[in-house]
Order: structure tokens, then C-alpha cells, then sequence
């Protein structure tokens, strides 16, 4: 049974729109936001929820930025000074286990080879079927409801 490892996009370039105005963030296509709620902000960075008060930035990020036809982007949360997640082999956290997941897994040329929507309970196990195949490379996981990107899951050896 293949291992899992889920990671968070990399806050590094994205850190910097924190310090423009709203006019500066427009111009990235982004936009400032407080947590007003417990749920409802999930930062890609952090691969937790923001709790209320935090200060977030909405913004698109190109979550497949391969040259294949199923390069996207999409609307991303980051929380200011995120710190990357440091999760366990086969770990899947509360970010993600309480909410209905679509997973898509990618071969080595970028492109979708399998795809599935499940509540985030049932995550581990479909990783570690998909991840046993090693025509695939890597996963995908979006918000079901919204179809915003997740998070990555890479095979560990």
C-alpha cells in the first residue's frame, strides 16, 4: 500500500501582497478578508481553518500550471505569516476530513487519469489505491462545493 504525504502551497511569493493596499491587491486580483467564522477560510499554506480575526488574502493561484490541457487556477485562502503544514506520512487533517473532497489524480504528463468526490473521511484510503499505481504521480484535492484547489498528495517510498 502506497504512502501519502499532503502538502500546502508555498507562502514564499505570495507573502509580499500582505503589505499592498486594496488598489495594489485589485491589481493581482486579490482582495483582503478577516475570518468571521470558525469554517469558511481553509489557508492553502497552513492546510488549517483561519480562526475568527485572522486577516487573509483571497487570491487566483495556479494550482496546475502545467503545459498540459488541464492546466487551472482558481481562488486560494492565505493566512498572513501561514507557516507551511507539517503533517505525518498518511495523515489527513481536519481541513480536510470535514468536508466533501473531489480528488484528482494526474499521470506523469499532467493529465487526469482518475477522479472521485467523497466526504474527506474516506480520503486516506482512495490515495492509497490511486498511489499504488505508479502511472499516477501525484493528487489534486478541491472543495467539492466551491471546486477550489486543496492541497497536493505526493507517494512516499
Amino acid at each position: 500500500m502506497a504512502s501519502f504525504l499532503l502538502s500546502g502551497i508555498d507562502p514564499g511569493p505570495l507573502q509580499a501582497l500582505f503589505d499592498l493596499d486594496a488598489a495594489g491587491l485589485a491589481a493581482h486580483g486579490a482582495a483582503r478578508r478577516v475570518a468571521d467564522s470558525e469554517r469558511g477560510f481553509p489557508c492553502r499554506v497552513s492546510l488549517r481553518d483561519a480562526a475568527v480575526g485572522e486577516e487573509l488574502l483571497l487570491l487566483p493561484y495556479w494550482h496546475q500550471p502545467a503545459a498540459s490541457p488541464y492546466r487551472a487556477s482558481g481562488p486560494v485562502f492565505i493566512r498572513r505569516d501561514a507557516v507551511p503544514a507539517r503533517l505525518a506520512i498518511d495523515e489527513v487533517p481536519p481541513y480536510v476530513a470535514r468536508r466533501l473532497i473531489s480528488l484528482r489524480a494526474y499521470d506523469h504528463d499532467d493529465c487526469i487519469v482518475a477522479a472521485e468526490v467523497m466526504d474527506g473521511t474516506q480520503v486516506a484510503g482512495w490515495l492509497h489505491a490511486q498511489l499504488d499505481d505508479h502511472s499516477v504521480a501525484y493528487v489534486h484535492l478541491h472543495n467539492a462545493r466551491y471546486g477550489c484547489y486543496f492541497c497536493r498528495a505526493d507517494r512516499v517510498d
